[in-house]
Parts: structure tokens; C-alpha cells; sequence
């Protein structure tokens, strides 16, 4: 089972996956976290989750985990498979709960009340690749599974 979690196929694919993935991710972390790139901070996204939303308080601390230390993991190459699953639970639900009644296309114009879901589905399509492939070259997966 261990190796399931932390095999990788040693690729530049991995890598590159996660190292876009984890560094484009990192910054919406650092919003709902710390507050930081115009962000809520903490209090302000656990209370738009927990009171606008109707999120459980649960649900709401574990998205804000998940996007930051999971942005973490993915740029040193850790756990990535289980990272990669739990972002695509996190833009599933984005998707169902938010950005679905918008369409397709995010806003590029400021023409719709919303964004779409056009960037979830390509976190979603990151997430299956890193699931098959693993965290690739220079990960601490590939270090961890030669010792599994």
C-alpha cells in the first residue's frame, strides 16, 4: 500500500505537473490562509465558507489545509498522489457549488456574475496525470519509495 502512495515513475511529467500545479496553487493558499494576494485571511474565508456558503466548519478548514500545505507537498514532491486526489475533491465541489451556474468560460471580460469552471478542469485534468505518474524527478516520493 506504501507504494502505491509514493511510487514514481521518475519522469519529467511528474515534475513539471507538480511544480506548475503546487506553484500555481500556493498563492490561493496564502489568500484564504494568511490573507496574503488580496486574500480573506483565515477568519474571512472560514467565515464565507462556514456563513455564506453553509460549508461545515470542518469542510471549510480542510480546503483551506488542503490548498496551502498540499500546494507545499506537490512542490517538494510529497504525497503527491494523495494531494492530487484531494484537489480534485476540492474542484469538484468548487464546481458544483460555485461555478457551475456560470458556464464553461471563467470571466475574462467581467461580462458574467461569475467565474466558470474552464480552470477547474484543467486542475482536474493535472490531478488524473500526477495520479498515473506520480511526483516524477527530484521528488521525496521517489526517495521514500526506494525505502518502502
Amino acid at each position: 500500500m506504501k507504494q502505491l502512495f509514493f511510487f514514481s515513475d521518475n519522469s519529467w511529467t511528474g515534475l513539471i505537473l507538480r511544480l506548475i500545479l503546487g506553484t500555481v496553487m500556493l498563492p490561493h493558499g496564502m489568500q484564504k490562509l494568511f490573507g496574503l494576494f488580496g486574500g480573506y485571511g483565515f477568519k474571512g474565508t472560514m467565515s464565507y465558507f462556514t456563513d455564506t456558503m453553509k460549508l461545515p466548519w470542518v469542510i471549510a478548514l480542510l480546503i483551506i489545509f488542503i490548498e496551502f500545505f498540499c500546494s507545499i507537498a506537490f512542490i517538494i514532491g510529497f504525497s503527491s498522489r494523495i494531494c492530487a486526489l484531494l484537489f480534485i475533491i476540492i474542484m469538484i465541489g468548487a464546481i458544483i457549488t460555485t461555478n457551475y451556474k456560470f458556464g464553461f468560460f471563467m470571466n475574462w471580460f467581467g461580462a458574467q456574475k461569475g467565474e466558470g469552471f474552464e480552470y477547474h478542469l484543467l486542475v482536474i485534468g493535472i490531478c488524473v496525470a500526477l495520479l498515473l505518474t506520480g511526483s516524477g524527478k527530484y521528488s521525496l516520493d521517489s526517495l521514500i519509495s526506494k525505502f518502502v
